[in-house]
């Protein structure tokens, strides 16, 4: 078998906004049935064809590093954060909260250390330059649960602008979903494009040089996309501690 590389891809945001269903939808192309809430940090692995259709076509490894959102192991998570190729900021449709703390997110990740540089009240800052760029980490938003909003706000949420949001500030695409409809990212929609179109910068980011197109002859190559022994024959979850939910 040819050897396939891979990128680490962190997906983060606060505990309970539906990170592992997300991540479960997106390797497996099926909802999770049985959600629960992750201890440390849950690993899904999805093929992805870099740049489909074209000439420079190439078949990648996407590592969905989905890190546990709760407060009790913020000073501990940072070690999950490096390296970071890419970034999924996940937040709840639903609570507003929720989107707001996803800056605190991206400072805690490029804080690397995963402790926390602001106290509670301090005014957050991010600077558009590291996140615009093609040498910079790209960025995707997702906001789910979708389907528990009624008709008036589902239509608000749909036909917003980006004005003002974390996804304008960091020059990304957002994305909003129903974790639980297989179609919502389904081959062709809208939503599956962003997401190919964000794992195609973060592929580019590491490995390519965007002026010439041409794959780095330094670009890290692995034949094993991961160090469990597992074998790549499918979308597999092997690293992933978690227990079940005791909330609806």
């Amino acid at each position: 078998m040819a050897a396939i590389d891979k990128v680490r891809v962190l997906v983060v945001g606060d505990s309970g906004v539906g990170k592992t269903s997300l991540t479960h939808l997106i390797a497996n192309n099926e909802p999770l049935t049985s959600p629960g809430w992750t201890v440390g940090c849950a690993l899904e692995v999805k093929l992805h064809e870099y740049k489909e259709g074209t000439p420079s076509q190439n078949t990648f490894f996407i590592e969905l590093w989905d890190v546990g959102g709760s407060i009790s192991h913020k000073n501990t998570r940072g070690v999950f954060f490096n390296p970071t190729h890419g970034i999924i900021l996940v937040h709840d449709l639903t609570n507003k909260k929720s989107h707001e703390n996803l800056q605190r997110w991206l400072i805690e990740i490029l804080n690397k250390d995963g402790k926390d540089a602001m106290k509670s009240g301090d005014t957050i800052e991010i600077d558009p330059e590291q996140f615009l760029g093609s040498t910079q980490i790209p960025i995707l938003v997702i906001g789910t649960k979708l389907d528990l909003l009624d008709d008036n706000h589902k239509n608000k949420i749909l036909n917003r602008t980006s004005a003002g949001s974390i996804a304008e500030q960091c020059g990304a695409d957002e994305i909003c979903l129903n974790c639980h409809e297989a179609r919502s990212i389904a081959a062709g929609t809208t939503d599956a494009v962003k997401l190919s179109r964000f794992y195609d910068k973060v592929i580019e980011r590491k490995y390519y040089n965007r002026e010439t197109g041409r794959k780095y002859a330094g670009a890290y190559n692995t034949a094993s996309f991961n160090p469990f022994g597992i074998p790549p024959a499918s979308n597999t979850t092997f690293y992933n501690q978690s227990v079940p939910e005791s909330v609806p």
